[in-house]
């Protein structure tokens, strides 16, 4: 009975080499970082006396030491003795190792580390926590490095709201009136951002107002300003309504209003904000934060604003930093915009005008914040990390996320709002949802640029009474967000190909099976790609010969293994290939043969090696050995049919309400797709959007792209209930 180490490159590896030397029943007895990665001790649970998984509750905490066996004592005897040593010995070094090297997770986990740099910025330890509960498990096992660094800063970055088109705020006729407290900087301000439309606009369509009459000299200075700008300015007493003024400023297409300041705690705020409300011209209300004020005060000054602007029927969701120059840190102001969903519009750090205001560039302003870092103590953030787990995470940051998520997909997939628009059918009456999905579905995919199409099986998924629809592919290679129903399209495998070339364009075309004579025919005529993944009891014709193609392993060519993901898991595949010959059915008992290559594919686990399926394709011999793309992406494609009945299974008409099946089927199908493309993608833009997806539904399963299913299905859930509320999402202008 002996303890073994194994050391490898990360946890994986190493778990990997217990299990090959131990098998799946091995007792890990400790496990540590170290300088070549991750070390291990562990033993067959054979190997202890009842085969028990907890070694040290088989002897006392302080066992003696048992006494060499005697002469003659019986074997067993003297082998349980031996056990019991080596296990009280083993519990110590355990004990031992659990002191001088904790988890990293405990102490010197990159988690952790994270946390504390966000800290030592300035960010508080709410945001600090909800954005390293993102944390990627492609990154968990990793020290801080660049990468990390660069994570952390897209996860900042993609919290920061800016002004993605400053001329389309500039463009946008109206008023905009600048609130804030007394001295942040509003009167500059107001001159900087006039000058912006000057620029933009020219003299004549623009106008200043101020409403500051208790400051002496407030008018002069605004004053100035016009006249050196070439705009009129106007004067408007605190308690006066801004509809006074509108019929004096016809003609003026753009009005910028300096407020007086006042306190975040007077109570006179509301009267203010309802005084800008007057008339029919809109107004837009900006907040001015002073980055040099302390982060209680700044958050004091956006919640009672806030709250002054929703009494008075007003909306609040833009704002502006001033005296960035004064401020020894950013993250502060940074944390507050962040956390309160604020667009930050520009940032001003200076008096000159207007040479001292820019447009709120968000990653240079990340970088800044993460620069300007004070060191704080380490308990902290350990304290912070230990809490993390179960603290509820904050309303607004799930809102945050959610919103952020949904919008991350949306850029990122071809057809991705269609899903989300076949989700919108729910709760209808079923004519209605029949109607509304003929207009949806009326010109999709045609408006998507959808290069190929992955044809699935013409027969019904296992188990269950429907197809699963065809999925048609991007020209990046990427499955749209929503697959195509196959009773919508038209019949015969030769129409439905033609009709995807005249609609839509489609080039690639992957199919399950062989195509029949006339399609094959009609695809060669075109020149178009192809490629079919067939049965290894396929019979081809090689050599003069006729036999199945499992049968021609040994004689095919090999051509290297690549890495891919097989049905949620890492694995790797090994293929060969070689010319054969191929029966087409051309129709009334006629067939012709046609030439081809044959592709062999033997997936294993990445980890342990075992064979996990065989598989094999043919495709057209003009393609060479070229289609390595085109088999990869049927085999990935494996996953969709079982992955779409486990979501048409959960979302059952029982939770959903009322819903036609292709609706239903079309929600399911989509989750599947897109599951099934997260889980494949291998850029950092796909594993940031894994770790908070991931994240939002608060768990993993064994199988990746199952849990990405499901969490997609948590996403889907919780926006129709927020949509319901009246809550969702709005667009800010």
């Amino acid at each position: 009975m002996s303890v073994k180490r194994f050391t490898g490159v990360n946890s994986r590896d190493a778990m990997r080499q217990v299990r090959e030397a131990l098998g799946d029943e091995a007792l890990i007895l400790a496990n540590r970082r170290v300088d070549d990665g991750v070390e291990i001790l562990a033993m067959a649970e054979s190997a202890t006396p009842d085969g028990s998984d907890a070694p040290e509750s088989r002897v006392p905490a302080k066992a003696p030491v048992p006494p060499p066996p005697a002469v003659g004592q019986d074997a067993s005897s003297a082998f349980e003795a031996m056990s019991a040593r080596l296990l009280d010995e083993m519990r110590d070094m355990r004990a031992l190792l659990s002191r001088e090297q904790a988890p990293p997770e405990a102490v010197g986990g990159l988690r952790e580390r994270l946390l504390q740099i966000l800290l030592e910025a300035g960010f508080r330890q709410t945001l600090a926590e909800e954005v390293v509960s993102a944390l990627p498990e492609e990154l968990a096992g990793h020290d801080l490095g660049d990468r990390a660094m660069s994570w952390l800063h897209r996860q900042l970055v993609k919290r920061l709201k800016g002004l993605d088109d400053e001329g389309a705020f500039l463009d946008r006729t109206g008023i905009v009136a600048l609130i804030g407290p007394t001295g942040i900087g509003k009167t500059t301000t107001t001159a900087k951002l006039a000058a912006r439309y000057v620029m933009r606009h020219s003299t004549r369509p623009v106008a200043l107002v101020t409403t500051d009459s208790f400051r002496i000299g407030a008018h002069e200075q605004l004053r100035i300003y016009s006249r050196l700008l070439d705009v009129p300015m106007y004067a408007l007493n605190a308690d006066q309504p801004v509809s006074d003024l509108l019929e004096r400023m016809r003609g003026k297409s753009w009005v910028i209003i300096d407020t007086v300041g006042m306190s975040q705690r007077d109570h006179r705020v509301i009267e203010q904000v309802a005084h800008l409300r007057g008339g029919d011209a809109p107004v837009r209300l900006v907040l001015l934060l002073n980055a040099a004020s302390q982060p209680e005060t700044l958050e004091e000054v956006v919640v009672r604003y806030r709250q002054a602007a929703q009494a008075a029927g007003a909306e609040l969701n833009d704002c502006i930093i001033t005296k960035q120059d004064e401020a020894g840190r950013l993250a502060p102001v940074l944390d507050i915009v962040m956390r309160h969903g604020l667009r930050l519009l520009f940032v001003s750090h200076g008096q000159r005008v207007p040479e001292d205001m820019s447009v709120a560039d968000v990653p240079a302003l990340i970088d800044r914040a993460l620069e300007s870092r004070v060191a704080v103590a380490g308990s902290t953030a350990r304290q912070g990390a230990a809490e993390a787990p179960t603290r509820s995470p904050s309303l607004l940051g799930q809102g945050r996320r959610l919103s952020g998520t949904l919008l991350a997909l949306r850029q990122r997939l071809a057809g991705f709002q269609r899903l989300e628009a076949v989700w919108d059918l729910l709760g209808l009456p079923e004519a209605v949802q029949q109607r509304r999905l003929e207009a949806l579905l009326a010109d999709y995919p045609a408006g998507e640029q959808a290069l190929g199409m992955l044809w699935s099986e013409r027969r019904r998924v296992k188990g269950e009474r429907w197809s699963m629809p065809d999925v048609a592919i991007d020209p990046d290679g990427a499955w749209l967000a929503l697959p195509l129903l196959q009773h919508r399209q038209v019949a015969g495998q030769q129409a439905r190909l033609e009709d995807a070339l005249q609609r839509l364009a489609v080039s690639v075309h992957l199919f399950n099976g062989l195509p029949d004579g006339e399609a094959a025919g009609w695809l060669e005529g075109q020149a178009l790609t192809w490629c079919s993944q067939v049965r290894g009891s396929q019979r081809v014709e090689h050599a003069g010969e006729r036999q199945p193609l499992s049968a021609l392993g040994e004689l095919a060519e090999p051509l290297g293994d690549v890495a891919c993901r097989f049905r949620g898991q890492p694995a790797r595949i090994t293929l060969s290939s070689l010319p054969v010959a191929v029966s087409l059915k051309a129709g009334k008992g006629v067939s012709q043969t046609v030439s081809v290559r044959a592709w062999l594919g033997e997936v294993r686990d990445a980890e342990s090696g075992r064979v996990l399926v065989k598989r094999y394709w043919v495709a057209p011999a003009r393609l060479g050995r070229d289609p390595q793309s085109l088999l990869l992406a049927q085999l990935q494609g494996d996953a969709l049919p079982q992955l779409t009945r486990r979501a048409w299974q959960r979302l059952a008409p029982a939770e959903l309400g009322e819903v036609r099946p292709d609706v239903r089927l079309l929600m399911a199908s989509g989750l599947a797709t897109v599951a099934a493309h997260l889980d494949l993608a291998e850029d950092e833009a796909a594993m940031d959007l894994r770790a908070e997806l991931l994240g939002l539904a608060g768990g993993r399963q064994r199988r990746r792209d199952v849990a990405l299913l499901e969490s997609l299905a948590q996403l889907f859930m919780v926006r129709d209930a927020i949509r319901h509320l009246g809550l969702g999402e709005r667009e800010s202008g």
